[in-house]
């Protein structure tokens, strides 16, 4: 009897013990799958440009007019400035046609340099060298880029964010300013502008790391 508790006792101890060695892998293998996953997010976006090289850029100049295209000449440009259009859903050329419609509506007076749309494509809408009715004081010192969003989180698509990226740091390299001339518009006037950027602050200093990133490479080349 006492030989027959003996063995079932050691063979007791021998499966706790197998069962965790087996726990303690499980959960090696659990943490390194969670410590992936986790850097593949963080690397999804901080590799999204190669260099500052010039996007493709569709050209489509609003018409000269006092409420979105007033054909003044900027100053010296300082400053790079981010929106976004609070207008979930909205095509870059929509906003480009909205834009140019208001010589006729009257309803206010707005523009933007640039637009970035929710596919990555991006239409130029006032030359850099004019001002855009875009940044309230800093319009005539800063290149303004609107970006589109499809839903009121504000947040960009992937697509919105790399050519975004690429823009941005063309347009550093092309007026000599780094990712710390980059700015919200929220900067300028407080207004909660672009939202997912101000909302997030994190997500705004990764943006502007991947602009100093791409416009590192382009130095490089």
């Amino acid at each position: 009897m006492t030989n027959r508790r003996g063995r079932g006792k050691r063979r007791r101890r021998i499966n706790y013990k197998m069962l965790y060695i087996r726990l303690g892998i499980l959960i090696l293998v659990i943490l390194t799958l969670v410590m992936g996953i986790s850097s593949c997010v963080s690397d999804r976006r901080r590799n999204v440009v190669v260099d500052a090289s010039q996007p493709d850029i569709d050209v489509q100049l609003l018409d000269v007019n006092a409420y979105s295209r007033p054909g003044m000449e900027t100053e010296t440009i300082t400053g790079i400035v981010i929106h976004y259009t609070a207008n979930p859903g909205s095509t870059a050329q929509e906003n480009r046609d909205y834009f140019n419609s208001l010589q006729y509506s009257h309803a206010t007076e707005a523009s933007s340099n640039f637009i970035v749309g929710l596919d990555g494509e991006i239409i130029q809408c006032v030359p850099t060298w004019e001002v855009a009715y875009a940044s309230n004081e800093r319009n005539t010192d800063t290149v303004s880029i609107e970006c589109c969003h499809p839903d009121d989180s504000g947040k960009f698509t992937d697509e919105t964010y790399r050519s975004l990226v690429q823009l941005t740091a063309w347009l550093c390299v092309k007026f000599g300013l780094t990712e710390e001339d980059v700015i919200r518009h929220y900067d300028v006037t407080g207004k909660n502008c672009p939202k997912y950027f101000v909302e997030h602050e994190d997500a705004w200093d990764e943006f502007r790391q991947n602009v100093g990133q791409a416009i590192e490479r382009s130095m490089e080349e």
